[in-house]
């Protein structure tokens, strides 16, 4: 098979799966809720292998290969093919293969055979590495929205010029354009990252806002938000203008404290905000947390994106979990894919996969439909997310 004839990546689905539901799996095109765009730019395999490990920002030691961790064999199996390799080609021959071929060339590969409907964009991480909403779009043939980071809001704002005093209403105007840009459909907070989760959620008095933000604005550059009462005001301000707010949860990079994203911890937020939908990101390793805030408050949703990509074969036992106790119209699917575009298309093989798996295993035993099951990967996989951002 030579490059670009796309193969069916989903064929795995079918193993097992009863058929009405794999025919399903194979053709429905997901709505990827979040997810960054494909590298611009030429990466070397060190720099490549880094961006396959979501936790380390360091090296890859000599001793290993991140090829040999469950998202490398995942590469190998599914993407292999994809550049007309048989599946599973060697990590080196993965690599040759590879580097025939342009960042664009790439993404044009693989981000079509990913079958995904719309990308919802998050823009505010190095976007200078990644490709744009727009290029994404040109690249897949598949459009984009957008999703902003209340946090980037704030720096840009403050390293723009704007003064303490003026903060508040100049992130009131910024939230009241995005609400009217079509093109803008939820933000982002990456609270778990700056601050985490166990501080104070009230929501601030302006006087407040400004004394803080006095004393951020003379903080060293680049500015970077870490203030508790900052990312309040910009959770509940988004809250207050009706957007949509997604709040990272969980695993990610080692800078952030990972017990202080246990989204139990948010519960004075969640009891006290202005009840827009909110959607707690990857979740893992608190899916069941995040599966019991989403049945308990009308407002919450969540995936367990980024996640399924990293656990590779063993994902199927993390969307079990996810679907223990949570309304399946509370769940979405992501990928969470930033840079190579190997996991813009791996995060939908491997969703596919372990839902058919999982909801094969329901049929089989009774417990659901054949019509059942499309329901509920419509729901997760399409339906919830056009309702929670109005797509």
């Amino acid at each position: 098979m030579q490059a670009g004839e796309l193969p069916d990546v989903f064929e795995g689905v079918r193993g097992g799966v009863p058929e009405p539901l794999a025919a399903h799996l194979q053709t429905v095109e997901l709505v990827d809720h979040h997810v960054h765009g494909t590298f611009s730019q030429p990466v070397d395999r060190a720099d490549f292998e880094a961006s396959i490990n979501e936790g380390s920002t360091d090296p890859v030691p000599s001793f290993m290969t991140q090829f040999d961790s469950p998202l490398g064999l995942s590469i190998r199996r599914w993407c292999a093919p994809l550049l007309g390799l048989e599946p599973l080609a060697s990590a080196d021959d993965y690599w040759a293969r590879r580097s025939e071929f342009s960042p664009d060339d790439l993404s044009r590969i693989m981000l079509p055979a990913a079958r995904i409907g719309r990308w919802v964009v998050d823009t505010g991480f190095k976007g200078d590495l990644i490709t744009t909403p727009e290029a994404l779009t040109a690249l897949s043939g598949v459009p984009s929205s957008e999703i902003l980071r209340l946090e980037r809001l704030t720096e840009d704002l403050l390293d723009g010029g704007t003064s303490a005093e003026d903060f508040p209403d100049a992130f009131r105007a910024a939230l009241r354009a995005a609400v009217d840009d079509p093109g803008v459909v939820g933000t982002k907070t990456i609270a778990a990252y700056r601050v985490g989760f166990d501080v104070d959620w009230t929501r601030p008095s302006d006087a407040d806002v400004v004394a803080h933000a006095r004393d951020f604005i003379t903080g060293p550059r680049p500015l970077r938000v870490d203030d508790a009462l900052l990312i309040a005001f910009g959770v509940h301000e988004a809250a207050e203008h009706g957007l949509p707010i997604q709040v990272h949860v969980g695993f990610g990079d080692r800078d952030m404290d990972l017990h202080r994203s246990d989204p139990m911890l948010l519960l004075p937020l969640l009891r006290t905000m202005t009840p827009v939908p909110v959607m707690l990101l990857h979740c893992y390793p608190f899916q069941r947390q995040a599966g019991y805030l989403a049945q308990a408050f009308d407002h919450v949703n969540f995936d367990v994106g980024l996640a399924v990509n990293y656990l590779g074969v063993r994902s199927t036992g993390l969307i079990a979990e996810a679907m223990e106790t949570a309304p399946f119209a509370k769940q979405l699917y992501s990928s969470d894919a930033f840079g190579p575009p190997e996991l813009h298309v791996l995060g939908s093989v491997l969703w596919r996969r372990a839902m058919g798996v999982v909801l094969g295993e329901w049929v089989r035993a009774g417990d659901c439909t054949d019509d059942d099951a499309i329901h509920v990967v419509n729901l997760i996989g399409v339906t919830n997310a056009q309702r929670v951002y109005g797509l």
